[in-house]
C-alpha cells in the first residue's frame, strides 16, 4: 500500500493500510482484496522476490481494487470486480514496464488508470455488473465561486493526500501525511509541498472552492511532488524547483483531463500525474541542470 506512494516502508504501509480501514470499513477491505491478490498473482508468476517484497509489482491492484467500489458500488458483483482488477493491474505493470523501461521511464500508476478506465467504461453494459453510479463516484457539487475560505484550505491541504486513495476525509489524508513521514522527513515534506502547491495554483486559476477542499484538485500535485522530490531526481535546488514545477503542472492538467473524461463518463484516475512524470522526466536527458537520482 506504500509504494502508491513511492514508499517500500512498512510502517508508513501500515499506517496507510489503518488511514483506509478509518474512511471506511469498504474502504479498507477493498484495498486489501487489491492488495493480496496482486500479490498472489505476481508471486504465482514467479516475479523475484525483492520487488514482490517492496509492492513494485503490486501497489496498482490496491487502488484498482478500491476503485472498483467507488466506480460500481458496494456489491457482490463488485468483489469479483475487485479480484479481476488487482489481476490485470499486475499484468499491465509488467507490460507497461517493460514497454517504457528502454526510454527510462517506469508505470508509475498507469496500469492503475488503463484497468479501471476500461472496466469502469464497460461496466454500463453488463446488467450483472452495473447497478447505477454510486454515490461514491459523484462529485460534490460545487459552485463556481472561486472565493476560498480558511476551512477549504486547511482540509483541502490533508484531503489532497486523502485523495490519492479516492479518501475524501482530511482526518484520513493526516493519518497518511503521518505514515509518509514515518518513512522520511523528506517524504513526508514533500508530500506537503506538492499538496501546497496543488492548493495555490488551484486558488490562483480560480477553481471552485468545494473541490479545493475535497481534495479533486490537488492530490495528482502530491504524487508529482513525491516522484520527483524523493524517487526520480537527486536532492538539489534545482531538481527541487523542477518538482514543484511538475506539481504545478498536474494541477492544471486535471482540470483539462477532468473535462475532456466528463464527455463519455469517465474519470481522471491519477493521468494527470502519470502524464505530466512521464512527459517532464522524459525531458530530463536534454536539461543539464537536472539530474536524475542514478546520474548521481
Amino acid at each position: 500500500m506504500g509504494q502508491v506512494d513511492f514508499q517500500s516502508s512498512l510502517p508508513a504501509s501500515a499506517v496507510i493500510a489503518v488511514a483506509l480501514w478509518v474512511e471506511s470499513w469498504e474502504t479498507g477491505l477493498f484495498a486489501v482484496i487489491g492488495a493480496v491478490v496482486s500479490t498472489l498473482t505476481a508471486r504465482l508468476l514467479a516475479v523475484p522476490r525483492d520487488t514482490l517484497d517492496q509492492g513494485l509489482m503490486t501497489y496498482c491492484g490496491v487502488l484498482g481494487g478500491i476503485a472498483m467500489l467507488v466506480y460500481l458500488g458496494h456489491h457482490p458483483s463488485t468483489y469479483v470486480m475487485a479480484v479481476c482488477a488487482a489481476v490485470m493491474c499486475t499484468l499491465v505493470t509488467a507490460a507497461l514496464g517493460h514497454l517504457l523501461g528502454p526510454f527510462g521511464l517506469k508505470a508509475f500508476t498507469g496500469p492503475f488508470c488503463l484497468v479501471s478506465l476500461v472496466m469502469v467504461l464497460g461496466a454500463p453494459s453488463f446488467d450483472r455488473v452495473w447497478h447505477g453510479t454510486p454515490r461514491t463516484a459523484v462529485t460534490p457539487a460545487a459552485s463556481s465561486s472561486p472565493d476560498v475560505g480558511w476551512t477549504d484550505l486547511w482540509q483541502g491541504f490533508f484531503t489532497n493526500i486523502g485523495q490519492i486513495f479516492f479518501a475524501g476525509t482530511w482526518y484520513v489524508g493526516l493519518i497518511m501525511l503521518a505514515g509518509l513521514f514515518l518513512a522520511g522527513w523528506r517524504v513526508g515534506l514533500f508530500a506537503a509541498v506538492g499538496s501546497v502547491t496543488g492548493l495555490l495554483v488551484a486558488w490562483a486559476l480560480g477553481a471552485p472552492a468545494a473541490l479545493i477542499g475535497e481534495g479533486i484538485y490537488g492530490y495528482n500535485a502530491v504524487l508529482t511532488a513525491l516522484a520527483f522530490g524523493v524517487v526520480l531526481l537527486r536532492a538539489t535546488a534545482w531538481n527541487h524547483a523542477y518538482a514543484v514545477l511538475a506539481a504545478a503542472a498536474s494541477t492544471g492538467l486535471t482540470a483539462s483531463l477532468s473535462v475532456l473524461f466528463d464527455a463519455f463518463g469517465s474519470h481522471t484516475f491519477t493521468w494527470p500525474f502519470n502524464i505530466t512524470t512521464w512527459a517532464l522526466l522524459a525531458a530530463v536527458p536534454l536539461l543539464p541542470r537536472i539530474t536524475r537520482a542514478e546520474d548521481g
